[in-house]
Formats: C-alpha cells, sequence, structure tokens
C-alpha cells in the first residue's frame, strides 16, 4: 500500500498536471484549426505548376512578368481588373514571348469549343510544352481563358458563342478566320503548328517535326489505310485519303507563304468552298516530283516541299478508335484528331471521353446516386463463329443491347448513373458502302467499337457537356 501524503503537498503536483493536459489541449485544437482550413480550402481546377531554385548557379535578372510570358494556368490576381482590347490583340511581341526554338503551337475556337480548348491546352502542358497560343473567336471565350490563365488572343471573327455544325455557314466562316489567322502567323518568322480543338496531343511532337528541316509543310491526312509500318512519314505516292488541315505544321518560308496567300484569295473568293478541299486543290496542282531522298514531295507551284504525317501516330478518328493502328504496328501515337465519327460536336466529346482523353472537371464525375456498371456476358459463338455478315454483326449488336437495356432500367430504379460497357462489333461503320471493313485496313473482326458505331449518341437524352 502507498504511502499517504498530506493533500497540501500535492497541489503543485496537480497544478503541473492540469497545465499539461490543458496545455495540450490547446495545441491539439490549434493543430485540427489548421488541418481543417487547409481541408476546406478551394482546389484549384488545374495541377499547380512548380518550380525549383538552384541556389548554387548564378543569380540572373528575372524577366518582368507580362500577360504574354506568365505561366500557363497562373490566372491573373482576383479582383484584378481585364485588360483592354488594345493587349489582346494578335503581334509578333505576344508570338515571340511564347515561342521555344523558332516554334508556336496554335488553336482557336468560339466559347462553344471551351471544353475542347482547356482539353487541347491541358495534354500540352502536360507534357511540358508551354510554347501556346489560343485564337478566341468571341469574347466570351477570350475573358474566360484569360482568367483561367491560358494565353489568349482576340481574333476578332466577332462570332456568336453557340455550336457552329458541320457544314453551316458558320462552319465555314472558322474555315476562312483559320486560313486568314496562318496568313497573320507565318510573316513573324515562326514555325507554326497549327491544330483544330478536336484533336489532343498525347505526346511531344516537336522532336518528330524537327527530323524534317527541309520541309516547307507537313500534314495529316485522312489516310486509313498504312502505307508504311514504321514512324517514317506516308509513302505520298500511295496515299489516297485527303490531307486533313486539323493538324499542320508549317515553316515560315517563301514557298510556304505564297501557299497560303493564295489559300486564302481562294476561300475569300466564294464563301461556300470548304476550306480543306482548297487547300488540297492548291497543293495538288503542281505535284510528284520527288525531294532528294523521297520522303518529301514537291507540291503546289512545284517548289514546296510536302510531307504526309503517319496516319498510324498523327490518329484520325478510324485509324485510333477503331484500327486501333499504333497499337498493331506497336507505335507511340502522337495525337488524335475526333474525325470519322458520326455525332457532331457531342460525338467527338464522347469519343475522347470514351478513351479517357478529355479533360472533364470533377462535377461531370459527380453522379449524386453513384454509379453502376456491369461487365456483359458475351457466347464465345457470337463474338468469333461463322461469317462476318450483316446478319451476325446485328446478332451480336442486340444480344449486347438486351444486356444494356436491363442495365439501364436497373440504373433507373437505383438512380444511378449507368457506365457504358465497352461493345464489340462485327462490321464498321461508315457514311457510304463497303463490305464490312474498309480494305486494306487493320480493322480486325471482331473488334472493340465506338459507342457511336451501335447507340446514335445525340438522341440520349441527359446533356453529356462539361459544366464550366
Amino acid at each position: 500500500m502507498a504511502p499517504w501524503c498530506p493533500a497540501e503537498s500535492t497541489k503543485p503536483v496537480l497544478v503541473g498536471i492540469f497545465g499539461a493536459i490543458l496545455g495540450g489541449f490547446a495545441v491539439s485544437a490549434l493543430f485540427f484549426l489548421l488541418s481543417f482550413s487547409s481541408l476546406t480550402a478551394p482546389t484549384l481546377p488545374f495541377p499547380a505548376l512548380t518550380t525549383t531554385t538552384n541556389l548554387s548557379a548564378p543569380s540572373t535578372p528575372a524577366q518582368p512578368e507580362t500577360m504574354y510570358n506568365l505561366p500557363i494556368w497562373k490566372a491573373p490576381p482576383r479582383g484584378s481588373r481585364m485588360p483592354s482590347p488594345r493587349a489582346f490583340r494578335l503581334t509578333r511581341d505576344m508570338v515571340r514571348a511564347r515561342a521555344r526554338d523558332g516554334v508556336i503551337v496554335v488553336t482557336f475556337g468560339n466559347y462553344a469549343f471551351m471544353d475542347f480548348v482547356l482539353t487541347w491546352v491541358h495534354h500540352l502542358t502536360g507534357l511540358g510544352l508551354d510554347n501556346l497560343l489560343v485564337g478566341a473567336m468571341d469574347t466570351k471565350l477570350l475573358r474566360e481563358l484569360y482568367l483561367r490563365g491560358v494565353p489568349v488572343f482576340d481574333m476578332g471573327s466577332r462570332m456568336a458563342t453557340e455550336d457552329a455544325g458541320w457544314g453551316s455557314p458558320t462552319f465555314h466562316k472558322m474555315g476562312r478566320e483559320k486560313v486568314l489567322l496562318i496568313n497573320e502567323l507565318l510573316p513573324f518568322g515562326y514555325e507554326l503548328l497549327m491544330c483544330d480543338t478536336d484533336m489532343v496531343w498525347l505526346k511531344n511532337p516537336l522532336p518528330y517535326l524537327a527530323r524534317y528541316p527541309d520541309a516547307d509543310l507537313l500534314t495529316s491526312s485522312d489516310q486509313v489505310i498504312p502505307t508504311v509500318t514504321d514512324d517514317s512519314l506516308e509513302d505520298w505516292r500511295q496515299v489516297s485519303g485527303a490531307y486533313n488541315i486539323g493538324i499542320f505544321h508549317w515553316r515560315p518560308t517563301e514557298p510556304a507563304k505564297r501557299l497560303a496567300k493564295d489559300w486564302k484569295d481562294l476561300v475569300l473568293s466564294d464563301d461556300k468552298i470548304w476550306d480543306q478541299n482548297a487547300f488540297n486543290d492548291l497543293v495538288h496542282k503542281d505535284f510528284g516530283q520527288p525531294v532528294q531522298g523521297e520522303e518529301l514531295v514537291y507540291s503546289y507551284d512545284g517548289k514546296l516541299k510536302l510531307g504526309v504525317l503517319p496516319a498510324s501516330i498523327f490518329c484520325s478518328g478510324h485509324t485510333y478508335f477503331v484500327q486501333g493502328m499504333y497499337q498493331q504496328l506497336r507505335l507511340e501515337p502522337y495525337a488524335v484528331h475526333t474525325t470519322f465519327q458520326y455525332a457532331g460536336t457531342e460525338g467527338k466529346r464522347h469519343r475522347l471521353r470514351e478513351a479517357m482523353l478529355f479533360f472533364d472537371q470533377p462535377p461531370y464525375y459527380d453522379s449524386p446516386g453513384g454509379f453502376l456498371s456491369f461487365k456483359p456476358n458475351i457466347p464465345k459463338q457470337l463474338l468469333l463463329d461463322g461469317a462476318h455478315t450483316i446478319e451476325s454483326h446485328f446478332q451480336l449488336v442486340n444480344y449486347q443491347m438486351k444486356q444494356i437495356r436491363t442495365a439501364l432500367a436497373m440504373a433507373s430504379l437505383l438512380k444511378r448513373t449507368l457506365v457504358m460497357p465497352p461493345l464489340w462489333c462485327r462490321l464498321d461503320r461508315m457514311w457510304f458502302g463497303h463490305p464490312g471493313v474498309m480494305e486494306g485496313t487493320l480493322t480486325r473482326q471482331p473488334f472493340l467499337c465506338p459507342m457511336d458505331h451501335v447507340f446514335e449518341w445525340l438522341r440520349f437524352s441527359s446533356s453529356s457537356s462539361s459544366s464550366w
């Protein structure tokens, strides 16, 4: 038994114990409050840029920050005033501030394509590239991109903010604006990698483009049959698809400038001319003499040196989403352009989402009731047995659709969002007649097909657009 002690002798000890306990509570409360405040801080919509400082390196005078050379995604200070419209004019100084190693990467669009623009910028910055500019065709897009820290300039197009359907007068106006923009940029003396907004970069393309320093112009194409099996340029003699102006690289040479000017004159002469058709017509005016080394061809005026980017790695919507050509040839893709699809802008957006390439904001993935997914059960004979005919194709497709119909009913009852399963097809989908799959392509049968091969995406009732 412990010896008894008078109460008076224990007071200092108890006071010390209580003091330690109270002090511990105070420290814990402070730590909790600090932790809570950090957890509830608003999250940034984009990855924060981090820099490291080499303390041993000699100090160099820092370049003053301007709206031209700010790091991408660095938004202006909250509460600051919007710069004057004059500050957003495209100038040589603006391009000089953003170009790297003499190259500038450019896209353009109106507000309807803002989520595409942000996806395009997100992929490039993820690859470590910041030598980019975005042309805004309306003031709403201009303001939104500026506030998000995206380098933007005003194209002066004064276009509407709505989507321009393919083939519409507004669509053709957008095409003419692109031709005018190329003519405005080339005299600045920088190499120009011009892109449509409905494409994304998967790998830094600049080292590849630098492999062909003699090319005045390198263009993508709608070629669906491979003419090469490695990562060299397409064999221009065998290319049958149209040259696609959604991805092309211009050098500021005199032949390239002459082509750009003639292209501008042609599309301005008739507002019904499609800019891509006009480009193809001009390039093929004097075409067919090989440049020494034979990967390039003299074209247009017999002096412009042209190369065709391989469709296996500068992919179209068919070579990427349907054939998976880069996988079959064991190559790394540089880009994918959402051509060869069947649901307009929504179809382009969904194709990128299917491939997990679209940069959606977190609310897109926040389904209030949760999600429902399932793994389809497809009998082997439906996939592999018998000939690939219209009948066997629809037997396979209808079998999957019945399972999806049941899953949709369950998701509706449970108030959940259905995650669509992969779909298998035996036959390709095209807007023209074909024998099941296009001859000469690498399309396998059966193959995992995009959702718009089976479902009319535009008829889905729920909106698939992102909230910005």
